[in-house]
């Protein structure tokens, strides 16, 4: 096999379209790996990990990527990004008040997505489409769009009383989510909770909440040749060596013959690409 890059992994990067365009970043490298699809594929893990965050070795990778230190002290590692309800910005104790200026201060989409069934989920408008692209949704809806994301993770609570918040990430690798009218979805959601909506607006006021109209379903087409019928997970933290014919992308997993792996999860790995 011939080397084609080695270096820090990150997550991948992805552009919509049909289908979805995906590159791997390895250090400074960023290497499209749509055009290796059905071509035999090497990725071998060092042993070294680095924090994404300050660049230290690290024995053990944090919240998908940051070490230790980094991972107590950085606003973007506190619970309150798992669980944006919680977001204490407001109560002046975020650890980093820049960051939260940045990220939760600003307007987010509240979303139904079709991955592996319907969900419901939040994200900074910014992060449209490549969150659900993340997510390895077919089919994506924005539905209400906010001004903070504590407001986002609030309604999306609320939602969770009606339909899902997660994805069955070994259901979504198995094939494409049964087709769903998106608008009639939508529209069921809404006016199921329009009472609590309406406790929310009267909460945040009037206009923080914007319920969108108009916009069109978004498909999403995924590079894929051949889903599994099973689903097995390589690990590099035990096994350093994943290798075997790629046949298929989708979220942030590699799908080969000999099974899957979600790249976002070893983020800060350093990782040899070879084909």
């Amino acid at each position: 096999m011939e080397k084609v890059a080695q270096g820090t992994l990150r997550k991948m990067r992805s552009r919509l379209e049909q289908p979805v365009a995906y590159i791997v970043p390895l250090g400074e490298h960023a290497i499209p790996i749509n055009p290796l699809l059905e071509r035999t594929i090497k990725l071998e893990f060092s042993g070294r990990i680095f924090c994404i965050n300050c660049g230290r070795k690290t024995n053990k990778s944090f919240n998908q990527g940051y070490c230790y230190p980094c991972f107590q002290r950085l606003a973007q590692c506190d619970s309150c990004i798992i669980s944006p309800e919680k977001c204490h910005f407001d109560q002046g104790t975020c650890r980093e008040p820049g960051w939260g200026e940045r990220h939760c201060m600003q307007d987010h989409i509240v979303y139904l997505a079709n991955s592996s069934g319907l969900k419901v989920g939040i994200t900074r408008a910014t992060q449209v489409p490549t969150r659900w692209i993340d997510q390895g949704a077919t089919q994506a809806l924005a539905i209400i769009r906010v001004r903070t994301r504590l407001q986002s993770g609030t309604l999306e609570v609320m939602f969770k009383q009606h339909v899902s918040d997660k994805t069955n990430w070994r259901e979504m690798l198995k094939g494409e989510a049964r087709p769903l009218d998106m608008h009639r979805e939508a529209e069921r959601l809404l006016n199921q909770a329009a009472s609590e909506i309406k406790e929310l607006e009267d909460r945040f006021g009037f206009f923080a909440i914007s319920v969108l109209t108009g916009l069109e379903s978004v498909k999403i087409d995924y590079p894929v040749i051949t889903y599994p019928e099973k689903v097995t997970s390589f690990n590099f933290d035990k096994s350093p060596i994943v290798e075997g014919t790629l046949l298929g992308i989708k979220g942030q997993y590699l799908i080969f013959d000999t099974g899957v792996i979600n790249l976002r999860r070893f983020s800060g790995y350093e990782i040899q690409l070879s084909h």
